[in-house]
């Protein structure tokens, strides 16, 4: 466990409570939605000015932190926010209440990213970011694991208790937040002047940040457009005979795959480099997706899962990893924050371009496109050079 300093233990904790609690709500919120009068289409609209929320947020805080020159406030303020708007859900049931909960969570997302993200940062070296994010990934993943697992357990005892585990997903939130409270600032050298920041003024560090960045955010932000949710998958293996406990159980599996692996194939990345990794975690994506056109049985299923909870441990922080090592330290948060905005907006576009291709084609043409599309990618992918840490040019 070198390398992993207190800070990014107590980073992990915190992702690790606060999976707990959203994921212990994820299998269930369709459902108390439409128990509590949402149409399935007011479902998708408030889960897309959710998502909007969260996108357009990350990158105007992403960039205030960097400007304030200070991480722990956002943290500490995005993770409360997320807790709070748990119990609020359950609390009322009128739609803009609701609107306004569910809002609050995403919210509270858009505010912590990219200051985390900074912070796990710095606390690496370019040669450790891989294991550094990977343990994170780790963490935050094993949430989860835990949080669909509790919701399962309790729901065999109280069937249909919906309001019940809002309230309970409160006891992890809150856990994260007094997790928080540990976290501290490192020192600045100087005190920055006082500046303006407006709330879209992260969309100028597009044009300022390395062309490395740019050329590396456009293949990600392309491969987002086709990378859709991963209800899709479940929908696939509902669709072909699995009952709910079973999918609710691959989607628990998959989950302990990924949180087993993003720490140790962080470790990879860090002594055969990201951009293979990376590439090697598309790779195992497009044959996930060429698999799932076909699939029917349940151990294929289990199989694709396993493989999707690799890509998934390949990719998500060794993306973040590698974006922190191409630029500079004092805009980490913005090129985070800026990143994961545009790519909150891609990931709307991507669910509803699968959505359409499925209604109109079927899965199977659906999940063959998206396999397509991803090794495309890869060879874009191919083009791009190894990356350099911009500490050692």
């Amino acid at each position: 466990m070198k390398h992993i300093t207190r800070t990014v233990w107590i980073l992990s904790l915190v992702s690790l409570f606060t999976d707990t609690a959203s994921e212990m709500l994820y299998p269930i919120l369709p459902i108390y939605l439409q128990t509590i009068g949402f149409s399935v289409v007011l479902i998708g609209i408030l889960e897309g000015v959710a998502e909007a929320t969260a996108g357009i947020s990350k990158g105007y805080f992403g960039k205030l932190s960097d400007v304030s020159a200070r991480r722990v406030p956002f943290v500490q303020l995005g993770y409360a926010f997320s807790a709070i708007s748990k119990p609020m859900m359950a609390l009322f049931i009128y739609p803009l209440w609701i609107f306004f909960a569910r809002t609050l969570d995403r919210f509270g997302k858009g505010i912590r990213t990219g200051a985390r993200d900074a912070l796990l940062s710095h606390e690496a070296t370019p040669q450790t970011k891989g294991k550094i994010f990977g343990f994170h990934r780790s963490m935050d993943t094993l949430g989860a694991v835990f949080g669909p697992a509790l919701a399962l357990v309790y729901l065999y005892f109280y069937p249909e208790d919906y309001v019940t585990l809002f309230y309970i997903a409160f006891i992890p939130g809150l856990l994260a937040i007094l997790a928080s409270f540990y976290l501290k600032d490192k020192k600045r050298t100087s005190q920055k002047e006082k500046v303006t920041t407006p709330f879209f003024s992260f969309l100028k560090y597009w044009k300022e940040s390395p062309k490395a960045y740019r050329k590396l955010v456009i293949g990600l932000l392309i491969f987002t457009l086709f990378n859709s949710s991963d209800v899709f998958l479940l929908l696939k293996a509902k669709e072909a005979g699995l009952d709910d406990t079973m999918v609710i159980g691959v989607y628990i599996f998959y989950n302990l795959i990924y949180a087993l692996f993003a720490f140790p194939i962080g470790i990879l990345a860090d002594k055969i480099g990201l951009k293979t990794i990376f590439i090697l975690g598309l790779a195992l994506f497009a044959t996930v997706y060429f698999g799932m056109s076909v699939s029917t049985h349940l151990y294929l299923f289990f199989g694709l899962f396993f493989l999707y909870g690799i890509y998934a441990s390949a990719t998500e922080g060794i993306s973040k990893a590698w974006i922190t090592n191409i630029s500079e330290k004092k805009d980490t948060a913005t090129a985070i924050g800026t990143y994961s905005g545009l790519q909150s907006i891609c990931t709307m576009i991507a669910s509803s371009l699968t959505g359409f291709i499925w209604y109109q084609f079927g899965a199977t043409v659906a999940f063959i496109t998206i396999g397509a599309m991803t090794v495309l990618v890869l060879i874009y992918f191919l083009t791009i050079p190894r990356p350099v840490a911009v500490s050692d040019i």
